[in-house]
């Protein structure tokens, strides 16, 4: 089970999921966002605060593996997978994408500036609280 970030965050990367991230799970590619199965915790901190609905969760990574390929496998512009360096900011923006998303024609934007949703209200994982499924 784990958060993912999907096609409505390509060529956006508004980022408000990387400043609510309390794990530093979120990592920025060349295109779009990407969240570390392994270092997030859950919290849905991230799926709050998206101004495109680009995070779900998921309860299979089968069923969205283009994710989790972005640290697991061999990208162009990189000549080693990332791995699980813990934590984002250590590494910084990297000029890399899944092949699907580098593939993937450009965007457009939004029409309209992005909308900023309210911070998560609490009871997820983060502050000692069950996590919402809803």
């Amino acid at each position: 089970m784990a958060f993912v970030i999907g096609l409505p965050c390509v060529d956006v990367k508004d980022r408000a999921c990387v400043d609510e991230c309390p794990t530093d799970s979120i990592y920025e590619g060349a295109r779009s966002l990407y969240i570390h199965p392994d270092e997030c915790f859950e919290c849905g901190a991230c799926e709050v605060v998206c101004p495109v609905q680009a995070i779900s969760y998921v309860e299979d990574l089968s069923s969205a593996p283009d994710n989790g390929r972005f640290f697991t496998e061999i990208l162009p512009g990189r000549d080693a997978p990332l791995g699980s360096p813990c934590g984002a900011a250590a590494v910084g923006p990297l000029d890399a994408d899944t092949v699907m998303v580098a593939a993937l024609p450009p965007q457009s934007p939004p029409d309209r500036p992005l909308p900023r949703k309210k911070p998560h209200g609490g009871g997820c994982s983060c502050d000692g609280g069950p996590r919402d499924p809803s």
